[in-house]
């Protein structure tokens, strides 16, 4: 998710909160920094209207313009009717006035990225990794996974059956800068096995040593 709040405090306040809630988070404190971090693209967008160097509404522009299709939601004091047409039109997708509690900002950004989110991806077996639902559901039966979770095997499913480094996954799963110990890994990775053979997967979680896991 990319944060763009001019507000030092504010960022930092809502970049916290919302890694808690299991989001990774990269800020940005302008207009120019955000189309930059956007040249990779995000999957939400979370966009103050008020910037030092331009209209958040520009910046929402711009970056449709960059072929980012992520849902944007502004974040605004001006909440008048002009105000919001004018967001939508630039390409935006919802409005939260300030000032405002972190539970809704979740909640919204939430219901975006089910409405926005790619479809459910199949791991064997009839088995799909359901991003609406963050589960992976068979035929009889719905496993929930956690945040971490998710991601990690989001992250093996798109390797497509090859070797994902450690690194790499947790890059994927973790916040960046985080120090993620082998062993939290290999806990994760197990956890994940079983939850993969409790909804029926005939996917295979293999440890490839000194270098990584795979699945297939």
């Amino acid at each position: 998710m990319l944060l763009v709040e001019d507000d030092h405090g504010l960022r930092g306040v809502l970049a916290r909160a919302l890694r808690e809630e299991g989001f990774r988070v990269v800020t940005a404190a302008d207009g120019r920094a955000a189309l930059a971090t956007a040249q990779e693209p995000p999957d939400a967008v979370v966009l103050d209207v008020g910037l030092p160097d331009a209209d958040g509404r520009d910046v929402c522009a711009a970056l449709r313009a960059q072929g980012v299709d992520a849902p944007v939601l502004f974040l605004t004091a001006r909440d008048a009717l002009h105000d919001r047409l004018s967001g939508f039109a630039a390409g935006g997708d919802d409005y939260l006035g300030k000032p405002f509690h972190i539970d809704e900002l979740v909640a919204r950004i939430r219901a975006l990225l089910k409405r926005s989110g790619p479809a459910a991806a199949e791991v064997g077996g009839g088995v799909v990794l359901d991003p609406a639902s963050h589960a992976l559901t068979g035929a009889s039966r719905e496993v929930a996974l956690t945040p971490t979770e998710f991601r990690l095997l989001a992250c093996l499913l798109a390797a497509s059956g090859d070797v994902v480094r450690r690194r790499d996954l947790v890059a994927a799963a973790w916040p960046a800068g985080a120090i993620v110990a082998d062993n939290t890994l290999h806990q994760y990775v197990a956890r994940l096995r079983r939850k993969l053979a409790d909804v029926g997967s005939t996917s295979e979680l293999t440890t490839v040593r000194g270098v990584g896991y795979r699945l297939g």
